[in-house]
């Protein structure tokens, strides 16, 4: 399992660049801890702005609405299991993070650029040309949050975000070959009534893991005007 090491700045602050650190598997709650440090240095300049892309070890989070009816198994029980739950300060209500899931964590300003509605649907639009470059066609819900097959009945990717003194963290989730298994435990961003996929159900060819972060750290880049610094397992 990865370890987050100290920052480093050695990318130039370009007001431009965006560094991207492929981070392997990191525990939650360390990721969330260099979350809230980097985000700190972003908003006073001195770091650059910084796309983290990672995979998770099991791991519930609850964000900050989520009522505790929607974890339908024992907390106790779940770590008993090796399954981290974790109360977080993000948006949104209870989802799943785990192996062959790619998650994506931008930290990021949002002065100049749009509020937190903007940033949300940005984030989708990110996600769905991302996907679109592997062949799966996907789609929003009106009213929710998300990306979903084209018929809006299967989440393939979650979001949910902080935004604190005008930078953003926490971000999304793209479920590339996870075990869906896992979203049994829950009720996934507390919605019943739809089915959770991933790219390894809905693909006749499964991409690897690096293709898929390499075309969305591409995305982002190009979707919100920065230009890409790639630092593999260095923050």
């Amino acid at each position: 399992m990865a370890t987050l090491p100290s920052i480093s700045d050695r990318t130039a602050l370009d007001p431009r660049a965006c560094r991207i650190i492929r981070a392997g598997l990191v525990p939650y709650r360390e990721a969330w801890e260099r979350q809230v440090e980097i985000a700190q240095r972003v908003r006073y300049g001195s770091s650059p702005e910084t796309l983290l892309l990672l995979e998770h070890p099991h791991t519930y989070t609850r964000g900050r609405l989520a009522p505790d009816s929607d974890l339908l198994e024992r907390p106790q029980s779940l770590v008993a299991r090796g399954i981290d739950v974790v109360e977080t300060d993000r948006g949104g209500l209870i989802t799943y993070h785990g192996p062959g899931q790619l998650v994506a964590y931008p930290i990021v300003r949002l002065k100049g650029r749009g509020g937190p509605h903007w940033y949300v649907r940005t984030l989708e639009q990110v996600i769905i040309h991302s996907l679109a470059h592997f062949g799966l066609v996907a789609a929003t819900v009106d009213g929710l949050t998300g990306v979903w097959t084209e018929d809006g009945r299967r989440k393939v990717a979650a979001i949910g975000v902080k935004i604190s003194g005008g930078v953003a963290y926490h971000g999304f989730a793209i479920n590339v070959d996870p075990d869906l298994r896992m979203f049994d435990n829950i009720v996934p961003c507390g919605i019943a009534d739809r089915a959770v996929t991933s790219l390894a159900a809905e693909l006749d060819h499964l991409p690897s893991m690096n293709a898929v972060a390499n075309i969305v750290g591409t995305r982002f880049c190009q979707d919100f005007g920065l230009l890409p610094r790639w630092y593999p397992d260095e923050v």
